[in-house]
């Protein structure tokens, strides 16, 4: 089902999708341009892209259809740019591959930040299956379940959580255009409502919007007590987020055990960690600077001095996770390191990228680039390594001063990148928050930055060595 009277685009993407495989192929799912102003890095971008995949064919809705003539002048390698109606106007000549290889490669998705070095994350048909499987399975998955999404379809949530996983069981998926969600979020709950949804899916943001856009006006008389499954993942998953939305859509059905944090990325197919069905969010409340100093996730009482972590679920059935440290020792509950996964959903590596192939693998378990510690099973997320700022002998996690400077008045939420610079002199790093702001009054603007720096010292015991003011859309933001 479509929410949109005409026939979408994403009708057309399902079409292009299997047509690709009926035809022995693989897909490479892209992003179309979110803004005209960032058209020629787009193009740039998504030029790599298709030249490391070794694309042939780029099939495009028709309003597209001249950015993909502008990618094959680009020195993509394409041969051929289309659309969905001219190639389905083809008569005859076509041979169906209906008996795929497990091995063989269904789909190739690449990672939302790939730039300069494209990481085409291989998934096979066998891959997919079990990821397909494994999640189902966790999710207790009956006939009677309705799955409503708005998530992009060129994304591993979108493509095979929301949609692949709904044709695999034959529900009814309702799958809306993620700019219906973001023009006017009340969409996404009425169509819970009108559909009587009973899954749903999305990152922390999306929660986070309709609590700060939707008015109780826009909502009235919609019933969310269908829901028994909203994931909530793909980017840090904010506790507070987590508490606010069932507080406030209670009155609407929402129940609080209907909400999942869950964890996956795309070299897992998409899928790593579930929490168990109807369990309430746990969030583990721990001593900051013994996890900033010594890696070991202490309980402590709320305060100043402890920081929040949401459980991201456990392993899915057939996969395993594991946290190890530094030398790739396994190490013990509470105790922070590397977190690891295997399982039959495992890529087997980037695309024609033997240099970044390697450093994914461990011997047989995969790097998620992510810092965590388990309890029970439980995974907690504590932050990306490559995101880790060292000041001063500390481990500072961005995510979380990113998420309070965000809620100060004045600056755009969602709109704040805080991240470390190299100090060779002091021998630590210089800790910098940009946050973007339409205010231009000078004493406007230099009270808000006294007010970033009263958070960050709140966090931190000190203010960050630089804050900079930054005009919407400085931050720069991948396709996700």
């Amino acid at each position: 089902r479509s929410s949109a009277n005409r026939r979408p685009a994403i009708v057309d993407f399902f079409a292009a999708f299997f047509g690709i495989l009926y035809a022995g192929g693989t897909a490479v799912p892209i992003y179309p341009p979110v803004r005209l102003n960032q058209l020629e890095d787009h193009i740039r971008q998504q030029a790599r892209v298709l030249a490391n995949a070794g694309a042939k064919m780029l099939i495009a809705p028709p309003e597209a259809r001249r950015v993909g003539q502008w990618l094959r002048a680009s020195g993509a390698g394409l041969d051929q740019v289309d659309t969905v109606e001219s190639l389905s106007a083809i008569q005859g000549g076509a041979t169906l591959h209906m008996n795929a290889a497990p091995d063989a490669i269904a789909l190739l998705q690449y990672t939302s930040g790939s730039t300069g070095d494209p990481k085409g994350v291989v998934l096979t048909h066998a891959n997919l299956l079990a990821n397909i499987r494994a999640m189902c399975q966790a999710i207790d998955v009956r006939p009677d379940d309705v799955f409503v999404s708005w998530l992009p379809l060129y994304h591993d949530m979108g493509l095979i959580g929301a949609w692949l996983g709904s044709l695999y069981h034959g529900v009814p998926v309702t799958i809306m255009s993620p700019l219906h969600f973001l023009a006017r979020p009340a969409n996404w709950l009425r169509a819970i409502h009108r559909h009587r949804g009973t899954l749903t899916a999305a990152p922390n943001f999306a929660y986070d919007l309709c609590l700060n856009k939707i008015t109780d006006d826009e909502i009235a008389g919609v019933d969310l007590s269908s829901l028994r499954l909203a994931a909530n993942g793909a980017e840090p998953v904010s506790p507070d987020t987590l508490r606010r939305f069932s507080a406030r859509f209670a009155a609407h059905g929402f129940r609080a055990t209907a909400m999942a944090p869950v964890y996956g990325l795309a070299e897992s197919s998409v899928g790593v960690a579930f929490p168990p069905l109807g369990r309430e969010p746990i969030i583990d409340r721990v001593d900051r600077r013994a996890l900033e100093e010594e890696g070991e996730a202490r309980p402590a009482p709320a305060g100043d001095g402890a920081v929040e972590i949401v459980a991201c679920g456990q392993a899915l059935p057939g996969h395993e996770v594991r946290v190890v440290d530094a030398a790739g020792r396994e190490i013990g509950e509470r105790r922070q390191g590397r977190l690891q996964f295997r399982g039959p959903s495992a890529t087997r590596g980037y695309f024609r990228n033997p240099e970044k192939t390697a450093e994914l693998f461990d011997g047989e378990w995969l790097q998620t680039g992510d810092l965590a510690y388990m309890v029970g099973g439980d995974i907690f997320i504590t932050g990306r390594s490559k995101d880790i700022i060292i000041r001063a002998g500390r481990n500072i996690y961005p995510q979380e001063l990113e998420a309070r400077v965000s809620e100060i008045e004045g600056v755009r939420k969602g709109c704040v990148a805080v991240f470390g610079i190299q100090n060779p002199g002091a021998g630590t790093e210089r800790l910098v928050v940009l946050a973007e702001t339409r205010e231009k009054d000078a004493a406007a603007r230099a009270a808000l930055q006294a007010r970033i720096d009263e958070a960050v010292t709140v966090i931190l015991g000190g203010p960050a060595d630089e804050v900079v003011l930054a005009p919407p859309n400085s931050v720069a933001k991948t396709s996700s």
